[in-house]
């Protein structure tokens, strides 16, 4: 890259449940709170509101009342852009398409300092209405739906393998979420902090076997906001920020998961996308610090965990038993807690991933802080990662 991308401020609050019901009284505002995430965001970056050029949105949960978002959000906060302005959606990867967005409008000269916001609000809304709307948009809508198949069933069925195959344990799954609790009960963003045992994981009911409570990620609001600067503006700034490093993507072909016999659990797109994000960087998974993986399930963190290369293939379980992916181990994982305990409001979700990266690589993650951390990932999901992005992020003084 002849220009790069740093990030210099980060502004977020805590998941869980901010969306107000329709019959309440006293009603929550998706554009209040972004505004003075926004605020918060531009102060801890140094920069002037004036300087923010583009900005890239997250597309809101259908159930957000106000359309076309992002114009509303730019009338509030009386801000003229000469870049772009937009709402991005991809599913899941939504959020990290909105930060790779952003770093396209400063990487193509149209903005030195540019945004990666948005809001997720489903906390008050039916199961029921959320779980067809996830149906509908997470599945062929003429096989898939009619059935009733859902995400967590991928999952399911992608721990059912990995198990036959590897010879891998209920409990070697259940401690990722043990770790991740553990990880999230540092982190004031995150949505369960209270810690649990690896005997209260492996007895909770199940949700789709082999799964149980504890293995899937809750349903919860999020909101969060980067800012993006040209690294001149960063130097310029004077104060610690990541730059990218490198960036790969990769889209398998399929819709969600494949209709052709392939090898389910190889997570081929994160592998691709992993290779080229590593080469941009001139770097080797074994280069990295720390890695924040979109995991919505015990299992996709064990086996983004081995496509990305930091752990062997069929070991990225064993790895976790063994505290190697924990604070402390030899590569620490999702140290924000992952998407079972940090949460996970889905199309914001790779949001707190580089907020989360920015608190590492600034030395501001406190009790949970990654000693001497240089490098990190982050990974952005579509599907049953059918589709991957990935950002290598290192840390400047």
């Amino acid at each position: 890259m002849s220009r790069r991308v740093a990030l210099i401020g980060t502004s977020a609050i805590p998941i869980g449940r901010h969306q107000t019901a329709d019959n309440e009284a006293l009603q929550v505002l998706e554009h209040e709170i972004m505004t003075r995430l926004v605020s918060e965001a531009v102060r801890d970056a140094g920069v002037n509101k004036e300087d923010i050029q583009s900005l890239v949105f997250t597309l809101p949960r259908p159930y957000t009342r106000q359309k076309y978002f992002h114009t509303f959000l730019m009338g509030q906060l009386r801000l003229a852009c000469r870049g772009s302005v937009m709402e991005v959606m991809g599913n899941g990867m939504t959020a990290a398409l909105a930060f790779d967005k952003a770093c396209d409008e400063i990487l193509l000269g149209r903005a030195e300092v540019a945004l990666a916001l948005g809001i997720n609000m489903e906390s008050a809304v039916s199961a029921a209405e959320h779980m067809m709307s996830s149906m509908r948009t997470t599945g062929d809508v003429d096989f898939h739906t009619s059935a009733g198949f859902t995400p967590i069933a991928w999952y399911a069925m992608d721990a059912t393998r990995y198990m036959h195959e590897h010879g891998a344990t209920r409990e070697q799954l259940g401690a990722v979420a043990v770790k991740n609790r553990y990880h999230a009960s540092l982190n004031p963003l995150a949505q369960y902090r209270k810690l649990i045992t690896l005997e209260e994981v492996v007895s909770q009911r199940p949700i789709v076997e082999p799964l149980g409570l504890y293995d899937v990620p809750p349903r919860g609001d999020g909101a969060a906001c980067l800012v993006l600067a040209s690294e001149e503006v960063a130097r310029s700034i004077g104060r610690p920020y990541a730059v990218v490093r490198g960036r790969g993507f990769c889209h398998d072909g399929s819709h969600q998961i494949s209709d052709v016999p392939n090898d389910m659990i190889a997570f081929t797109s994160a592998q691709q996308a992993a290779r080229a994000a590593y080469g941009q960087a001139g770097i080797t998974a074994a280069d990295l610090d720390l890695a924040e993986l979109y995991a919505p399930c015990t299992i996709v963190e064990v086996l983004v965990s081995e496509a990305i290369g930091i752990c062997a293939r069929g070991q990225g379980a064993r790895a976790a038993f063994e505290g190697e992916t924990g604070l402390g181990g030899r590569i620490p994982v999702s140290t924000s807690g992952g998407l079972t305990s940090r949460g996970h409001p889905a199309y914001v979700t790779s949001l707190y991933n580089y907020v989360e990266l920015a608190d590492q690589l600034r030395g501001r993650a406190g009790e949970r802080q990654v000693k001497g951390a240089r490098l990190g990932l982050a990974t952005g999901e579509l599907g049953n990662y059918n589709a991957a992005l990935i950002h290598v992020l290192e840390a400047m003084p």
